[in-house]
């Protein structure tokens, strides 16, 4: 494991906001994270905030219809104004997960904005979860996309430079998993194309669920859902196989709560992966609202995995 003052490690700091949004109350979501930032000591050089997939909309819509009256236009809408702003005041980028309508589909995406408050990128998830495709459309690096068009140029993720950030690969989520849970699990499709983009940093906004009853999310709940972190760490594995000597972080931006009775992971984290070894720097409790706040030039907290 890399030592502080390493020459590899990043001098880079990075929050993920994770809270519980409720489907459908955008602007008392907006307070809630609000009010999470407001009590949070933010470090005044932050690189980059990060919240979870759909984050002020809620998640688990079940059909077009219901989302319908929450859809923003393409980096325009209520999330992107928001991150605009917070962006601008803390100095710092901002990724955010919003549910996208276009002229003619819509997509579950994020947007990034830099420190300025300019519009970086606009990323729409590649794998759909099931409850994604009652309204959303597979983004244009999908598998579906790419074997039906053998020309596209697209890509599945995102690989390339965010700002000051550097080269960065995004996801959303379902991203991390096999594509339609039909793929075979050894193909880590976003992992894989991470590495070979040799992305040094991964992001990913999250609307995880988890398999916890309501009481055994309410019990402890600054402890984190350890098997959700555990199944994590696996889908990064070819980064781990690859024994690289420059690390790599992952970001895993995740929401807490419940709705309509389905219960979220939390447990938002950020790991290191170096020379066969993963390791955390800190997570935030399975039914915890709070800002994680990260230094990724600090030792992390935890192993969790050793070199193979």
């Amino acid at each position: 494991m890399a030592l502080p003052g390493d020459l590899h490690d990043r001098k880079m700091k990075i929050a993920c906001l994770q809270f519980a949004p409720e489907v459908g109350k955008v602007q008392e979501n907006i307070r809630r994270a609000d009010a999470i930032l407001q009590n949070t000591r933010i470090p005044t050089d932050l690189d980059w905030l990060v919240l979870p997939e759909l984050a002020f909309s809620g998640y688990n819509f079940h059909s077009l219809e219901e989302i319908r009256p929450y859809l923003e236009p393409t980096t325009a809408g209520v999330s992107t104004q928001w991150a605009v702003q917070v962006a601008q005041h803390y100095t710092c980028h901002v990724t955010i997960g919003y549910p996208e309508a276009t002229s003619t589909t819509q997509f579950n995406s994020t947007v990034t904005v830099s420190p300025t408050g300019q519009i970086l990128h606009n990323y729409r998830k590649s794998f759909l979860y099931y409850t994604d495709e009652t309204w959303a459309s597979e983004g244009p690096g999908s598998k579906a996309h790419i074997l039906s068009n053998s020309s596209s140029p697209d890509q599945p993720f995102y690989s390339g430079p965010l700002g000051t950030l550097g080269d960065v690969t995004l996801g959303i989520c379902m991203d991390i998993n096999p594509y339609r849970f039909t793929a075979p699990w050894e193909s880590y499709e976003f992992a894989r194309t991470a590495l070979t983009h040799a992305t040094p940093l991964l992001c990913i906004s999250m609307a995880w669920l988890c398999h916890l009853t309501p009481d055994e999310l309410a019990q402890d709940p600054a402890q984190p859902d350890i098997a959700t972190v555990a199944y994590w760490v696996e889908r990064f594995q070819p980064l781990v196989d690859s024994k690289s000597e420059k690390p790599v972080y992952v970001v895993l931006a995740n929401r807490c709560g419940m709705e309509k009775g389905v219960c979220y992971a939390g447990s938002s984290t950020v790991i290191k992966i170096q020379g066969g070894v993963v390791s955390l720097f800190e997570t935030a409790g399975k039914s915890e609202e709070k800002c994680l706040v990260v230094d990724l030039s600090e030792r992390p907290k935890f192993q969790v995995r050793s070199g193979r």
